[in-house]
């Protein structure tokens, strides 16, 4: 019986050939983004603006989403959010906040209330300050920054520091590079949003060790081969386990996006392309720039050409 493959065991792909256009290509895209959200910031969901938040529970069957979503948005009440929580009559409302304050805040329950009349019951009414979604957005960021330190740690203990560095320089490429796609298509960001990102953050991680853990084991098998001929041979080694971890997330992450729902699509959506850039950074980033940080001294000064010539043992 013959096993599904989708890259052949013998490829010979020159990787670090391509080093000079792949880190030029994400230097650009990394400062790009950074100008996009100096431009155009986030858009930022009702966790982080504050707002108002309903649960109700409809008394007759399962709630009709689109028939809530619509009369809300009748009331003209500006961001509104609708999902089902739980059983299939019970829902979720988000309000975005009112800028005149906790009055209006107030009128925006008293108007739902007068608008939906007897047809609910009101299991939860809250209200979401900008004192809180200041905390929310300030708890999001320590979040990524104790999960990049973290990284930092681990990777400096089970590595040498040039492994280190290049991981965490190849997960700030891709939190980047991520961040600047929300502020590109103006993807909703919330905290959902901070979840994908430290998911792509430990996805991304994986491949890198995965990656890393050859590159180690070819430097005590082939002591004389030049650095960027042993790291093309390690990536090519791990294509074939790289390339099927990443399509079979993808398929579950595509059937999701498709079957899923509108409530977590934006979430998938961040998921798959967090897939793909860490697939590229994994590959094209953080492999790479163990040349530059001279991992094999005295064996990289042909790097800057990749005219290695020796052949594995």
């Amino acid at each position: 019986m013959r096993h599904l493959r989708f890259v052949p065991d013998d490829t010979k792909i020159k990787f670090m050939w391509l080093r000079r256009y792949s880190f030029s290509l994400s230097a650009a895209v990394a400062v790009a983004s950074i100008a996009l959200f100096l431009i155009f910031g986030l858009n930022l969901g009702i966790d982080f603006r504050g707002g108002t938040l309903i649960e109700i529970k409809t008394i007759e069957g399962p709630a009709d989403i689109g028939a809530i979503r619509s009369r809300l948005g009748e009331l003209n009440l500006g961001d509104v959010e609708v999902q089902t929580f739980g059983a299939p009559d019970e829902v979720l409302i988000r309000v975005e906040s009112q800028e005149s304050g906790e009055e209006a805040e107030q009128a925006v329950v008293d108007r739902i209330k007068q608008s939906f009349g007897d047809e609910v019951e009101y299991r939860r009414v809250e209200v979401v300050g900008p004192r809180v979604s200041a905390e929310l957005a300030q708890a999001g960021i320590i979040g990524v920054l104790a999960a990049l330190f973290a990284i930092t740690i681990y990777i400096w203990f089970r590595f040498e520091w040039h492994f280190s560095v290049g991981a965490i320089i190849a997960t700030l490429h891709d939190v980047i590079i991520t961040i600047g796609m929300f502020s590109l298509i103006q993807l909703e960001f919330n905290l959902s949003s901070i979840a994908a990102i430290l998911t792509i953050v430990g996805y991304s991680l994986n491949d890198t060790v995965v990656v890393y853990d050859r590159v180690r084991e070819n430097l005590r098998r082939y002591k004389k081969l030049e650095l960027p001929e042993l790291l093309d041979v390690s990536i090519n080694q791990m294509l074939s386990r790289t390339v099927l971890t990443s399509v079979t997330t993808l398929i579950a992450l595509f059937s999701l996006y498709i079957f899923g729902g509108e409530v977590i699509r934006s979430f998938v959506f961040a998921m798959i392309f967090g897939v793909f850039i860490g697939t590229y950074s994994s590959i094209f980033i953080a492999a790479p720039v163990l040349i530059f940080l001279n991992l094999r001294p005295g064996r990289g000064k042909d790097a800057a050409e990749g005219s290695g010539k020796a052949k594995p043992a």
